[in-house]
């Protein structure tokens, strides 16, 4: 019970027809540069990221400081 090629093809027409093919060239650039943002923004994410086993640990001053309570 899926959608056929003929369905989809004209509920393409459709939408062309109600927004208009600037207005989706538009919606597609705003949703790829959305993308890349969002992309560009794990990767950095992923640069910063410690290299200790657990992210939650911090060490200060020689000693591993959970964030959830202190280990001494």
């Amino acid at each position: 019970m899926g959608i056929s090629l003929s369905e989809l093809l004209i509920l393409l027409v459709i939408v062309m027809v109600l927004f208009g093919t600037r207005r989706l060239r538009e919606a597609g650039s705003d949703l790829g540069s959305a993308i890349k943002s969002f992309r560009k923004a794990i990767k950095e994410n992923d640069d910063t990221k410690p290299s200790s086993d657990s992210a939650a640990d911090q060490v200060i001053e020689g000693r591993v400081v959970s964030r959830h309570h202190e280990k001494n």
